[in-house]
């Protein structure tokens, strides 16, 4: 692990350093970190650095700290997963397909329910918004990364128009895991119209207040890069297909 600047925040980058060993596995469940000691000289840092840096790593859930005990990792059952540096960390690690298909599995029980809220709901301003960003996604068709950032926003956009402040505070978790699972399921599909047009149909959905069409529609957009995640996992199981 590198010595890390003094002159930068010395505790942020010890959880991001730390927390991004755990969640790569370079630690395993119940395995000992260096001890308070060894951190403040492995990443010539304080100790209050190295205190704050643990309670953070706690209050993600990837370690405890007790007396006598040291510090351990926690299996991943006691993860914060909604916690959106944790998840940025699985999925900047060469995120598995076990991970994308999860998060999938998570949108779908999610989002088809807030595109039906919305139909529902939203007001004018809150539509449009969702319509100004599937503009932005049919503008940029040679810009990929502009591209991304709309379709990102589509999807946030219709959690704020659902109006239910739990979907809302998914936001984040949303928003970070997209980045990831968009650019690997859009490769897949490497159609851009018709990623367009999947969109499209629960946008209008949602315009003309058709609850049922609009949740039928997200289902569909949902399920569909599902299953090219799914394929991929039973290429990899059957040697047809190089790891991520």
């Amino acid at each position: 692990m590198p010595v890390l600047e003094r002159n930068s925040n010395l505790s942020q980058r010890m959880t991001q350093e730390l927390g991004r060993e755990i969640v790569c596995g370079n630690f395993k469940p119940g395995d000992s970190l260096p001890t308070e000691a060894e951190l403040c000289e492995q990443f010539g840092v304080s100790r209050t650095a190295v205190r704050e840096a643990v309670k953070m790593l706690s209050a993600k859930g990837l370690i405890s700290s007790r007396p006598r005990q040291g510090i351990r990792t926690l299996p991943e059952e006691e993860w914060n997963i909604f916690d959106s540096d944790l998840l940025r960390w699985s999925l900047e690690s060469t995120p598995s397909l076990r991970v994308l298909r999860e998060f999938l599995q998570m949108r779908l029980a999610i989002e088809p329910e807030a595109a039906s809220l919305a139909a529902r709901y939203a007001d004018q301003g809150r539509i449009d918004a969702i319509g100004a960003a599937l503009d932005r996604m049919r503008s940029a068709e040679t810009k990929p990364e502009e591209g991304l950032q709309a379709d990102i926003a589509f999807h946030v956009s219709i959690l704020y128009a659902s109006k239910n402040r739990f979907f809302i505070r998914m936001r984040d978790f949303i928003e970070t895991a997209l980045n990831e699972s968009i650019r690997h399921t859009n490769v897949a599909k490497a159609d851009h119209e018709a990623i367009i047009d999947d969109h499209a149909k629960v946008y209008m959905a949602i315009k003309n207040r058709n609850p049922e069409r609009a949740k039928a529609a997200m289902l569909l957009l949902i399920d569909e890069a599902l299953t090219f995640i799914e394929q991929e996992i039973e290429e990899q199981g059957s040697g047809k297909a190089h790891p991520m």
